[in-house]
C-alpha cells in the first residue's frame, strides 16, 4: 500500500513499475544494469475517489498523458531499490498536491485613498509632460 495521507492509500497491484537501463553517462556499468524504474499509474481505473481522479486528469503535468495514465522515470539513483523509493515518493507527491482545495479567491476593491493616490500621481505626472510641450511666444 502507498500512503498517501491518514485516510487515503493505494493498492501497490494499481501501481505498475518495471526496471529499465538509465539513460546517460555511466560508463560500461549503464549499459549492462537495469536500476532505472519506469513507473506507471492509471489514473481511471485507480481506486481513488472521483474528486481527486478529476483534479489530477484535471492537472497540466508533462508526467500525465492523454489516456489518464501518470508516467514516472526514476534514475537519478544507482541502485533500483533507491530508483523505486523515489518513483512512488513522487507519485506520493503528485496526488497529495490535488488533496489541498484551493482557497476561494473573493474579489476585492481598491480603497477610496488609494484612488485618489492613483489619481493625484497620474495628474502629476500629466502636468509634468504638458510642460515638455512648445513654448509658444
Amino acid at each position: 500500500m502507498l500512503q498517501i495521507s491518514r485516510n487515503l492509500a493505494i493498492p501497490e497491484e494499481e501501481i505498475e513499475m518495471s526496471a529499465i537501463r538509465a539513460q546517460g553517462a555511466g560508463g560500461q556499468n549503464v549499459n549492462k544494469v537495469s536500476s532505472a524504474i519506469h513507473l506507471r499509474f492509471d489514473i481511471r481505473a485507480s481506486s481513488l475517489p472521483e474528486v481527486y481522479k478529476t483534479r489530477l486528469l484535471a492537472l497540466a503535468d508533462h508526467r500525465i498523458s492523454k489516456d489518464g495514465v501518470v508516467i514516472i522515470k526514476g534514475q537519478q539513483f544507482r541502485t533500483q531499490e533507491k530508483n523505486r523509493l523515489a518513483a512512488l515518493d513522487r507519485l506520493r507527491s503528485l496526488i497529495a498536491s490535488v488533496l489541498v482545495v484551493p482557497k476561494s479567491r473573493k474579489p476585492t476593491r481598491p480603497t477610496r485613498n488609494s484612488q485618489l493616490r492613483r489619481l493625484d500621481s497620474k495628474t502629476r505626472r500629466g502636468r509634468s509632460k504638458q510642460l515638455r510641450g512648445k513654448v509658444s511666444e
